[in-house]
């Protein structure tokens, strides 16, 4: 009897390379870390998650990364757009400095931010004769998250719309669309799901971002302290328990946000392909 040969050859060892390989790094680790929690007991877990320290830690992560995933998402909208559909002096150098934050070390890149926005920077003493104190604030951590995570914006972005033909936008307004026509009902529908994918990876970047925060946040509990830290302090006063149930608390809750992320993302793109 003849077997039907597959059309794509090493199927099966490739698959269980892959599965193999995802169990090791990614599904392994994770169940290590349910299995510490659970040798907390459910009032102990609760006591531990819900306690004001870890919740305004929780928030300061989540709430400051996702608003500074919001700044991203136009600010490297509008990068893109400048890069990709303009010609001018220099242009090639700025595509590369977006890249910077990527090959940085994060320790780095909190020394320099911390720096700059101090009380004697260069940006953070005019702020501070403003009366606005940037390092060692929550706006801090703001600004570190926005350095972080504007370039997964632009990179993800930036070819979808360089492949975009610009005879579409041409092919609008010779039928009479406005300006700002073009842009909601040609441009944005097929850049959504490129953003969406970009504001995705820009948060979850924010949300577990410890190295470059630390320097610029001032760390103080109830203030400026952030989820990641608060986890390393756990470890190193030996809680390991009580530190991996706050990686639960920020595991699940990432995965719901990105889950939501990536179903509004999947409709964009329906009603994108419907739309044509």
């Amino acid at each position: 009897m003849l077997t039907k040969r597959s059309v794509l050859p090493g199927f099966g060892l490739t698959l269980g390379l892959s599965l193999t390989w995802l169990s090791i790094l990614i599904l392994l680790p994770l169940a290590c870390l349910f299995l510490k929690t659970a040798e907390l007991g459910f009032s102990e877990f609760v006591e531990t998650v819900t306690s004001g320290r870890t919740l305004h830690a929780l928030s300061v992560s989540f709430g400051i990364a996702f608003a500074a995933a919001l700044v991203n998402l136009v600010a490297g909208v509008v990068v893109v757009w400048a890069l990709t559909r303009y010609d001018f002096p220099g242009r090639r150098l700025f595509d590369a400095i977006v890249d910077i934050p990527f090959a940085l070390p994060t320790a780095v890149a909190g020394i320099a931010l911390s720096t700059l926005f101090g009380a004697t920077g260069w940006l953070g003493g005019p702020l501070a004769a403003l009366g606005i104190k940037v390092a060692f604030t929550p706006l801090g951590i703001f600004v570190a998250m926005i350095f972080i995570g504007i370039p997964f914006v632009v990179r993800t972005v930036q070819p979808v719309l360089a492949d975009l033909e610009p005879e579409l936008e041409e092919a609008a307004s010779s039928l009479g669309a406005r300006r700002w026509q073009v842009i909601t009902r040609v441009i944005l529908p097929s850049l959504t799901p490129a953003i969406l994918t970009g504001f995705a990876l820009a948060f979850a970047r924010a949300v577990g971002e410890y190295g470059s925060v630390i320097f610029i946040a001032g760390n103080l509990p109830n203030v400026s302290e952030i989820a990641p830290l608060l986890i390393v302090i756990r470890l190193s006063e030996f809680r390991y328990a009580d530190a991996t149930a706050i990686a639960v608390v920020m595991l699940v809750a990432a995965f719901l946000i990105i889950f939501v992320i990536n179903r509004i993302q999947r409709w964009a793109q329906t009603r994108g392909a419907a739309s044509y």
